[in-house]
């Protein structure tokens, strides 16, 4: 089970928020501030700065110059609850705050302010609480860096005004931060956009579009291995493949609820100018493809589970600045599969896929946990259907967890509006944690399209769906994975298994032979005859980081054998029949 939320390095960083917000303030007055929360890695803060200059990367060093000054002088905070004229009063001028005002008071919540500092260090903002009650004495001044600033829309809404969001990493103390740092600088070197054009496997063009990738015959075939692996998990367990095309009138997602929900996010297509036939879209998720095919034929109990596979691309319209690499596209490969069961299969289902998750992770050395999304009984109204079956479902979920033995912990408030669901979280190699696979239950959508099977008793009995990715996105895992190998894959996935480099030309004739072995066993294995020097040659292999090259001279074809050399720098001399066993049983058994 996980730790509950720290709670005190929650309050350091809302604290420091305040802090920067008054730092910045003192530098530039024309400034207005709007909001500040603490996230994963410290807080952000936006702020308006269309009156006058702009804070920017350069300007970063004095404000956390001033923040610590600053908080050698906060050393209590003091509250008062105000009505909303008072509040106005306040806020004066501030469109952002009097928006926020109005919002609290339409709610019916009480309004406070909150001070600290004293003389020209005391600030005052809008806040409902949760500080460090002596800033001075409980933080840290060398536990936060000022990390860089970006553009936002004042609440995310593109119809906003644009704001200027200062980001902040903060910690409990600086060591925490100096780790962190050196994590950042690894992830740089890892980055998957940089090894990805380095290691030639995908790229992007201006002609076709921002958040489209194209993928080189090596990158494909890295995409195409990964697929394979989970097909192959998927085949093991009675899974089926199905095939569906890329778009559907409106009405499939009017009628699965999706057109309601993300209408704006969807691409829409029309035959012809002017065609008055119904509009199509590019399918955002293949759901609801899918459940026409359990509903194309009657189902009896007898025909269940019905377990569809696909890989295929989705679209969706996300924002151009919001286009990263190849964690957020316009085009989503997904290995999807979704599972057609009657309530009493749940739990046999849920485990197979749990199983074939582990497997999946486990090849590449993720550690894993796992998130119970669950609802927040506090809520009921956000979420569909009984409490008592989502009770019921949450306890089949957590029971299996325990039965497991998992690393899990629950996430109240994560769950769908429909159903809860598991979530898995990837931690890499640079202990960053990256939300992977996801198992998600679907009672909703069998209801909306009216998906039955007859029973034992010959009535119609309603089912559920359950949905699950293993990878999830192809182009975000091979993101992660890049960035967790360094662009390392082990030799079972690499596109370049081995390559082979004469010495000269006299010891072509023999580097054929050698190739001819390895391809015989369908090894992916290439010959160097290019006309370049052996240490260029030699530097080429491991800037494409190999797992294998092979230098044949005089030595190795006079008597048989290869210099087999790792990408770690060892080597070894082989018979070709050893090398052969030796990389096929690497293969064979997904060595990582």
């Amino acid at each position: 089970m996980c730790s509950t939320l720290n709670q005190s390095l929650e309050h350091k960083r809302h604290t420091l928020a305040h802090v920067m917000a008054k730092a910045i303030i003192d530098q530039y007055p024309h400034a207005k501030l709007t909001l500040g929360p603490a996230i994963d890695t410290g807080f952000y803060y936006d702020v308006d700065f269309s009156g006058g200059e702009a804070l920017g990367d350069d300007g970063l060093k004095d404000i956390q110059k001033a923040m610590k000054k600053l908080l050698n002088t906060w050393t209590t905070w003091s509250h008062r609850e105000v009505s909303v004229e008072e509040a106005r009063e306040v806020f004066v001028g501030n469109q952002f705050k009097l928006e926020l005002i109005e919002e609290i008071a339409a709610r019916g919540e009480t309004i406070t302010l909150y001070t600290c500092g004293t003389n020209k260090s005391e600030f005052t903002d809008l806040c409902r609480g949760g500080h460090c009650e002596n800033p001075s004495a409980e933080i840290d001044a060398d536990s936060f860096k000022l990390d860089k600033v970006a553009g936002a829309y004042w609440r995310g809404d593109e119809k906003n005004p644009m704001l200027t969001r200062v980001y902040v990493l903060a910690f409990d103390t600086a060591t925490e931060l100096d780790a962190y740092l050196t994590q950042l600088e690894e992830a740089k070197k890892r980055d998957h956009r940089k090894l990805g054009k380095e290691m030639g496997l995908f790229s992007f063009s201006d002609l076709v579009g921002a958040g489209l990738p194209l993928w080189s015959p090596k990158g494909t075939a890295l995409r195409q291995r990964v697929d394979a692996f989970v097909q192959e998990l998927r085949d093991a367990r009675g899974y089926e493949h199905v095939t569906i095309p890329h778009i559907a009138k409106k009405s499939l997602y009017e009628t699965s609820g999706h057109w309601n929900k993300y209408s704006e996010d969807l691409f829409k297509v029309m035959a012809k100018e002017g065609d008055d036939h119904e509009m199509y879209v590019l399918k955002p998720m293949n759901c609801p493809h899918h459940t026409q095919i359990y509903d194309a034929v009657p189902r009896s109990y007898r025909d269940l589970p019905q377990r569809y596979a696909e890989t295929t691309m989705v679209y969706r319209a996300e924002q151009s600045g919001e286009l990263t690499g190849l964690t957020r596209v316009l085009s989503i490969t997904q290995d999807d599969a979704h599972v057609f069961c009657r309530e009493s299969q749940l739990r046999d289902e849920i485990e197979k896929i749990w199983d074939i998750i582990n497997e999946f992770y486990g090849a590449f050395n993720f550690k894993l946990r796992v998130r119970l999304s669950f609802h927040d009984p506090a809520n009921k109204e956000k979420y569909l259907g009984d409490s008592a079956v989502w009770e019921e479902t949450e306890s089949l979920m957590k029971q299996i967890a325990t039965d497991r033995d998992a690393d899990y912990f629950e996430g109240v408030g994560e769950a769908a509006f429909y159903a809860p669901k598991l979530d898995f979280m990837a931690k890499d190699s640079i202990g960053r944690t990256h939300q992977v696979a996801t198992i998600q239950l679907d009672r909703l959508m069998p209801i909306r399209f009216g998906l039955t099977c007859t029973n034992e008793k010959g009535e119609k009995e309603p089912i559920v769906m359950i949905h699950a990715a293993i990878a999830g996105s192809l182009e975000r895992f091979l993101a992660v994975l890049i960035e967790h190998l360094g662009g390392n894959f082990p030799l079972w996935l690499a596109p370049e298994q081995v390559r082979i480099i004469p010495v000269n030309d006299v010891h072509t004739d023999y580097g054929h032979d050698v190739l001819e072995a390895l391809k015989a066993v369908g090894l992916r294995v290439t010959l160097d005859g290019d006309n370049e020097s052996m240490g260029k040659k030699i530097r080429q292999a491991k800037t494409d980081r190999l797992p294998y090259f092979i230098v044949l001279g005089d030595q190795e074809m006079n008597s048989r054998t290869v210099t087999l050399e790792k990408r770690d720098g060892t080597k070894e001399v082989l018979t070709i029949a050893d090398l052969v066993n030796q990389l096929t049983n690497e293969r064979d058994t997904r060595a990582l």
